[in-house]
């Protein structure tokens, strides 16, 4: 990519920083983005990251100036029952950037739905099952309409569950919080960090408005499965197995296990020519915890601070 480009993040998280910090690390990138705590807008602001205050209360004070120069944009802010709180607020901001030369939206596997453990592509049709689905499908047809009417350079990227460094199966074994529950024929589909990073680079330097990616790795397993793994690169003991009808969990938590399906990744590989680092859980579990033996997380957004936004 050329140098002197400009990434703006609405929602500065855990994905976000990770992107940043690779495309920092390739030198001719400046980088701003926004987060809702003050904290830890100045503890970016320390880090070199231009971050400003936003939600639905506070509004970008100056939008022209703050997005001047913008090149790349990613939108990685939760959706409510109002809708996007960046489209909502900023979308007639957004579409008069003049150096804008591409949108991301981070959007999740959960618009396809319950498939009873089948497959989903790009071109399975949207029916969610949920109201974070809903909510997501919602925002989609949003920043959609802007590339339909503005020719807006959008790119859609539907996430599956993201783990990485500090937030991963390793640290909820640790914290003591892992359950692992059997339902049988249940499999989830994951991604690590630097595997979406690679994507959005990707996109990037191959722009493709219009088009929608699925992110998710070769290998959807039983999520006690990786809990397993995990506890044998700590040394410990795997809590036991739940069955999960027998399991007590909070109404979100069981909601997770509506949604049975396999999600294809051939479109990120074919079209942008991704190969994952890490194509199984095993690969990228083993990674988190080399990147923790080595000290890599001291140079990153602690995990509890990086919510995206």
């Amino acid at each position: 990519m050329v140098q002197g480009k400009k990434l703006f993040c609405f929602g500065y998280g855990y994905t976000c920083d990770y992107l940043a910090h690779e495309l920092m690390r390739r030198g001719g990138w400046s980088v701003g983005g926004t987060t809702r705590d003050t904290e830890k807008r100045t503890f970016l602001r320390q880090r070199g990251v231009k971050a400003h205050l936003f939600d639905y209360e506070h509004p970008l004070g100056d939008p022209h100036f703050i997005l001047e120069g913008t090149t790349h944009l990613l939108i990685s802010t939760p959706p409510d029952d109002r809708g996007d709180p960046t489209f909502n607020m900023h979308a007639a901001d957004i579409i008069r950037i003049p150096t804008l030369e591409w949108v991301g939206y981070l959007s999740t596997t959960g618009v396809y739905g319950d498939r009873a453990g089948g497959t989903v592509d790009e071109y399975s049709e949207i029916r969610p099952n949920s109201k974070r689905g809903s909510r997501r499908v919602r925002a989609e047809e949003e920043w959609y309409s802007l590339l339909q009417h503005y020719n807006l350079p959008l790119h859609i990227f539907r996430l599956a569950g993201i783990y990485g460094p500090g937030r991963s199966a390793l640290d909820s074994v640790r914290a003591g919080v892992a359950r692992r529950i059997n339902k049988p024929g249940q499999v989830f589909n994951r991604i690590h960090v630097e595997d979406i990073v690679q994507v959005l680079i990707a996109s990037m330097e191959r722009p493709n408005p219009g088009a929608a990616y699925n992110l998710a790795d070769d290998d959807p397993v039983p999520s006690w499965e990786v809990i397993t793994y995990a506890c044998e690169l700590l040394g410990l003991t795997p809590p036991p197995l739940i069955p999960y009808n027998e399991a007590d969990m909070a109404p979100i938590a069981r909601s997770f296990y509506n949604d049975n399906k396999r999600v294809a990744n051939h479109r990120i590989k074919e079209e942008l020519g991704v190969m994952l680092k890490y194509p199984s859980y095993r690969d990228g579990i083993l990674a988190c915890l080399q990147a923790e033996q080595s000290g890599e997380l001291e140079q990153y957004l602690p995990a509890h601070e990086a919510s995206e936004g």
